[in-house]
């Protein structure tokens, strides 16, 4: 029967191109989905057509049963089994078992026994059966690949969310890592990675005056300037709070010199929220990959490093780092370590430099430095360890105790001589700061009318309602006030007229400083006739000559400090100068001051101005 054996080598002429096809078309790149679909239904029809003539052949010509019931089975086990396998794609499955069973259901219904006649029934009744179970098949499939695309999407949106600031929509310290990683990985031979850290001046001071919406609208406003600015494929991270890290590739330092000035030009830009007009500062230090470190945990240090140098700097400044920054770390890390346990070991001493009125040469007032004698460092200078203090927070508990340990001292000296005290800005704002001040006061027992507190400039320039609740309760218990540094910052009048000053310190650079001539004498000349019309005092600061005493004397100030009169001295030798002076003056003879001309007193001051051995200030004390 030469029609079966031609239907017996299509069939395996069929299933061999199948496998061929399944073996070569995936190794083929740029092939069109749609023709791959195509060559897959045109094989799947083509066997199933060819294993069902060759089971309606064995039916229609008789062959013996065996090979006849062989055919028959597996053409409908073909069809059943390919209704499940082929489910996701119900059209298929369907196809196929039709094309198989079909023709066998025919050619057995053409049989004349009963036993062929019931198969074809059986068959006509298989058909809609496994079309049901391959249709629940296919919704059982659809709905869990359906719930597996919304878990991948719910999945990406929490990976998303993980690593997204929800206020900027930049990357948070989860996706900086992240995008780092990547970039990293990603980075050519012989080219850098820069990483900048920004971070906003004053901006607490935005969040506390016009409240945390404005707050965090100011940000937007920063991300989206930061976008703009930023390379293309940078990665732009709100590293928290006010932070911002911004991560480039780059080829030459001076490109990234150029888009860190850049940066901070846009920044500083005036921004407008509402009716607000607000002016942001920035300050930013650069690390760059390989030139600083090799890998991404020091280079981020070292941009800390250089933003933290920045802030030194005075900000609004652009640093690199350098790796002296590591070992000034170390140092500061060790000072604010050691300086929380210096109040206890008794390390600390209040010292005493006079006030001298320069048209008696007496003693008005004595202002109160800290001093700190380690015992294996020797003296740290204080611009050593009062920035740590500041940063650290150490100066709200450092400023108390010297105001607490002046107060004491200065109660046992005569009425007419005042205290003055330099306050921090930290120390002004810390809540009960006033009160503070008055206890110390209080406990030792001196009168607040002789208790002066500087303050400079950049306090009164945050214009920060806790500083002049501070200002007026004070004022009010009659403690007097004196502006510092007057004429470094951005002085205004406006400050004289609303705060109730009593004293103008002029800063030293218009005294002893580099550029003082006929320019910096005209100011100082200026400021004493301003004084004299507003009741104030006019104090000068770093007197060392005799010429710079008689110059800021004849300009009109009224009084007068500085080494030519006297360095800062212990306690006990300032009431030592007290005890001498006032020998001096109820004397009343000429050796009561000695004047360097006719018109200039100077005092005397005692011999043993150095600095006392530590040991015996804490005997001395003790006693």
């Amino acid at each position: 029967m030469p029609q079966l054996y031609l239907a017996a080598y299509t069939l395996s002429a069929v299933a061999l191109l199948r496998v061929a096809a399944s073996l070569i078309l995936p190794r083929l790149r740029n092939t069109n989905a749609r023709v791959l679909e195509f060559i897959y239904e045109l094989g799947a029809y083509s066997y199933s057509t060819a294993i069902g003539m060759m089971a309606t052949l064995t039916v229609l010509y008789k062959v013996p049963p065996v090979a006849e019931t062989l055919m028959v089975a597996n053409a409908i086990g073909y069809a059943v089994g390919i209704a499940a396998r082929n489910a996701g794609r119900p059209a298929i499955a369907i196809g196929q078992m039709i094309l198989t069973l079909t023709p066998v259901c025919i050619a057995l219904a053409m049989r004349s026994e009963i036993a062929a006649k019931v198969l074809a029934f059986s068959i006509t009744l298989l058909l809609p059966a496994m079309t049901s179970i391959t249709m629940n098949v296919f919704k059982t499939l659809r709905d869990s690949i359906s719930a597996a695309e919304t878990s991948q999407r719910l999945a990406d949106k929490m990976q998303h969310l993980a690593r997204t600031d929800v206020v900027t929509g930049l990357h948070n310290r989860a996706g900086l890592n992240h995008q780092l990683v990547e970039k990293l990985m990603d980075l050519e031979p012989g080219r850098r990675l820069a990483l900048f850290w920004l971070d906003l001046d004053k901006f607490k001071e935005v969040n506390d005056t016009l409240g945390h919406q404005v707050g965090d609208r100011l940000l937007c406003e920063v991300a989206a300037r930061l976008r703009k600015q930023s390379p293309a494929d940078a990665c732009i991270a709100r590293f928290g709070g006010d932070e911002f890290i911004i991560a480039c590739e780059a080829d030459a330092r001076e490109d990234i010199q150029r888009l860190a000035d850049e940066l901070l030009a846009e920044i500083i830009r005036p921004i407008r929220i509402d009716n607000d007009r607000l002016e942001v500062g920035c300050s930013i230090g650069i690390a760059v990959l390989p030139d600083d470190g090799t890998d991404l945990e020091t280079v981020l240090q070292g941009a800390d490093l250089a933003l933290f140098q920045s802030k030194v700097n005075g900000r609004k400044q652009v640093t690199f780092f350098d790796a002296a920054m590591t070992r000034a770390l170390v140092r500061r890390r060790e000072i604010e370590a050691e300086l929380r346990l210096a109040l206890q070991r008794d390390e600390l001493s209040v010292f005493f430099q006079p006030l001298i009125d320069l048209n008696t040469g007496r003693i008005r007032a004595f202002e109160t430095l800290v001093r700190w004698f380690h015992p294996e460092k020797g003296e740290l200078r204080p611009d050593e360890f009062i920035p740590v203090a500041e940063e650290c927070g150490a100066i709200i508990t450092l400023g108390n105790w010297i105001t607490a340990q002046a107060a004491k001292v200065a109660a046992t000296w005569p009425d007419h001589v005042t205290l003055a005290v330099n306050l921090s800005p930290l120390q002004i704002k810390a809540p009960g700061a006033a009160l503070g001040i008055l206890n110390a006061l209080r406990e030792a027992k001196l009168d607040p009318t002789r208790l002066e507190l500087e303050i400079t400039e950049t306090v009164l320039l945050e214009h920060s309602p806790n500083t002049d609740a501070f200002i007026k309760q004070l004022s009010e218990a009659g403690v007097r006030f004196a502006l510092d540094d007057f004429g470094t910052g951005y002085s205004s009048l406006g400050y004289l007229d609303k705060y109730p000053f009593k004293k103008i310190k002029i800063d030293r650079s218009f005294v002893s400083g580099i550029n003082v001539g006929t320019t910096s004498t005209a100011i100082i000349r200026a400021v004493s006739g301003m004084g004299q019309s507003l009741g104030m005092e006019i104090v000068a600061e770093g007197l060392e000559t005799l010429e710079q005493v008689q110059a800021v004397r004849q300009a009109g100030c009224t009084l007068g400090q500085g080494w030519y009169f006297s360095r800062a001295v212990p306690d006990y030798l300032a009431a030592m100068l007290l005890a001498q002076e006032a020998r001096r003056f109820d004397e009343d003879t000429p050796a009561a001051i000695e004047t360097s001309d006719e018109s200039m007193p100077r005092i005397v001051t005692p011999p043993a101005t150095t600095l006392p051995d530590p040991d015996k200030q804490r005997r001395r004390r003790s006693a």
